[in-house]
């Protein structure tokens, strides 16, 4: 499977392509990445955007960079790669997003359809640091319920969102 191309009313999902590393690796080592147990360097920042952008040849997910015309302003994902237990719906918008506009409740709406809808997925989580609340708020507006049996990436401290086909269009 290609990495598919979505589309919602103000946003174009695309594939990563190389002229997005530069705000993507730049996100990475702000401050914004607290939550991601940042501020991380150039190399973790290319291992991610290798990992995100691989994952489509491997295993039909991934990552799509959100975009508002032509611009790259964050990303949306769908990964299940080894550190994953369950496929992971996550998403982050750069410094330059104009944050409060709805562009990531958006693009991960989108994901979350595309994932539960034509990708045939059943469920997803969202991975969430406790203390990120802005990204609790978003995860239960898309409808994710807290599962506190799901396990979590290498038994790390966060709060597991669940997001399941039968909820869709709830949110």
């Amino acid at each position: 499977m290609n990495a598919p191309v979505l589309t919602t009313a103000r946003l174009v999902l695309r594939p990563p392509v190389m002229a997005d590393f530069a705000v993507y690796a730049a996100f990475l080592a702000t401050d914004r990445a607290k939550y991601m147990g940042g501020p991380h360097g150039p190399a973790t920042a290319w291992d991610w955007f290798c990992n995100d952008t691989a994952q489509w040849v491997l295993l039909d997910l991934g990552g799509l960079a959100v975009t508002v015309e032509d611009r790259a302003i964050g990303q949306v994902a769908v990964c299940h790669g080894p550190q994953f237990p369950e496929p992971e719906l996550g998403w982050f918008l750069f410094e330059s997003a104009d944050e409060g506009r709805g562009y990531a409740f958006e693009a991960a709406s989108a994901m979350q359809n595309w994932a539960l809808g034509p990708r045939g997925l059943e469920s997803l989580v969202s991975y969430i640091d406790p203390a990120n609340a802005a990204s609790r708020r978003l995860a239960e507006r898309l409808g994710g319920k807290l599962d506190a049996a799901a396990a979590t990436p290498d038994g790390m401290p966060c709060l597991v969102y669940r997001h399941v086909k039968a909820a869709l269009g709830a949110a």
